[in-house]
């Protein structure tokens, strides 16, 4: 694979970096890092405050999009520069369910009149979605969903509960798995997907709140909601197959990469300013071994990213390459929120009084990495447990 960027590509790269430095806004900046060293949750303005910013360039806030919908129509390796650069000027991360998951569904499986409606809210970030896929008892086994919806005129009827549901309480729309036979001879022939508006009767949003006290994800119940049918995506009962496309997409962008070589410079920074035996901890041999190794576990993972951009950019979509990408991805992230920990080690650790508090001591780049670690013990589970996707690899990979 030739990787030497070419004189039209280092011309997009000055253009990306530019415009961040000329067009992210510096209170945004202040307000996420304010409320990191709180331990509180961002608001809705900050989770879009920057996809609006990049809605109004050229479809930079759907790069994956094609472009008659309003994508900016990278190419891969534009693509990979875009996130490379974002992460490298530490960009808030616009929120996927909307881009990168519900979007590619409608443009691929909805009507005219449902890509007129939704894509352009979308792109523009007005609108703000969530993911209704996860049950009490519906996790890894996604097919055994029991919400309902049962089809009256013109409207389904939909009953039930969705829980582990990220930013419910932002959200405008949220895009469900509902089961609409529950007869069928298999259960995943008998779900559909539906999208549905979050101020509909009786719909309520619960919080579940985590063990640093943020309200990141929460329980949505469904009462007798009334959903228009002309929600439905697609076909009835074909919402496996949906969901199966969805979680593909939602797989490959799990793998964070350019995010986590990010998290390996600020490591090595913090090894830097901290002492060991009297000397920087960065010149530990052990500790290099570690940096070591996991830099090059993260390059690995970027060459499998970028053969991923190459075949979606033929038109192929992801495939079972997906899989590879979620596992490897989400292992690298926990380890180097792990590697973090060790570097600052006690200062990692919020004051211990009477009770938990979101008081730290020491210096300001040790503050909340015991959140980020906490945190990121999910991401082996979100988007299909890891080892569910080993088992997709080995049917789809090596036909086992």
């Amino acid at each position: 694979m030739d990787t030497t960027f070419s004189s039209e590509d280092l011309a997009f790269q000055k253009e990306v970096r530019d415009f961040i430095a000329n067009n992210y806004p510096q209170s945004l900046r202040d307000s996420i890092a304010e409320k990191k060293r709180n331990n509180e949750e961002l608001s809705r303005e900050d989770l879009t405050t920057w996809h609006k910013i990049l809605g109004k360039n050229k479809g930079w806030s759907v790069p994956g999009w094609p472009e008659q919908y309003g994508g900016a129509g990278f190419t891969p390796t534009q693509k990979y520069i875009f996130e490379q650069e974002c992460a490298r000027a530490e960009c808030v991360i616009v929120a996927p369910f909307g881009p990168q998951m519900c979007a590619p569904v409608i443009y691929t499986f909805g009507n005219e009149e449902q890509k007129a409606k939704h894509l352009p809210g979308i792109l523009s970030g007005e609108v703000f979605w969530c993911q209704g896929y996860s049950e009490p008892g519906s996790g890894s086994d996604l097919a055994s969903l029991k919400t309902t919806a049962v089809k009256e005129g013109d409207h389904y009827i939909i009953n039930g509960q969705k829980t582990w549901t990220t930013l419910a309480q932002h959200a405008d729309w949220i895009f469900c798995l509902v089961r609409t036979n529950p007869d069928a001879a298999k259960p995943q022939e008998g779900i559909s997907f539906i999208l549905i508006d979050m101020k509909t009767p009786g719909i309520e949003v619960r919080p579940i709140y985590l063990m640093d006290g943020i309200n990141e994800v929460n329980e949505v119940w469904f009462d007798n909601v009334k959903v228009p049918a002309e929600n439905l995506i697609g076909q009835e009962n074909m919402g496996w197959t949906y969901a199966k496309f969805l979680l593909a997409h939602e797989r490959s962008g799990i793998a964070q990469v350019a995010r986590s070589k990010k998290a390996i410079e600020r490591i090595k920074q913090i090894a830097a300013a901290e002492m060991s035996y009297g000397e920087p901890l960065i010149q530990d041999p052990a500790f290099q071994r570690k940096i070591a190794e996991a830099e090059l576990e993260l390059t690995s993972l970027e060459y499998t990213e970028l053969r991923t951009l190459a075949k979606d950019s033929a038109g192929k979509g992801p495939g079972p390459e997906s899989s590879l990408l979620k596992i490897k991805g989400t292992d690298m992230q926990q380890k180097l929120t792990e590697l973090a920990m060790e570097a600052v080690g006690y200062y990692a650790n919020p004051h211990m009084g009477t009770s938990l508090s979101n008081e730290y001591v020491g210096p300001d780049y040790s503050t909340n990495l015991s959140g980020s670690y906490f945190n990121f013990r999910k991401a082996s589970i979100y988007g299909g447990s890891n080892e569910i996707q080993r088992n997709i690899i080995a049917k789809m990979v090596l036909g086992l």
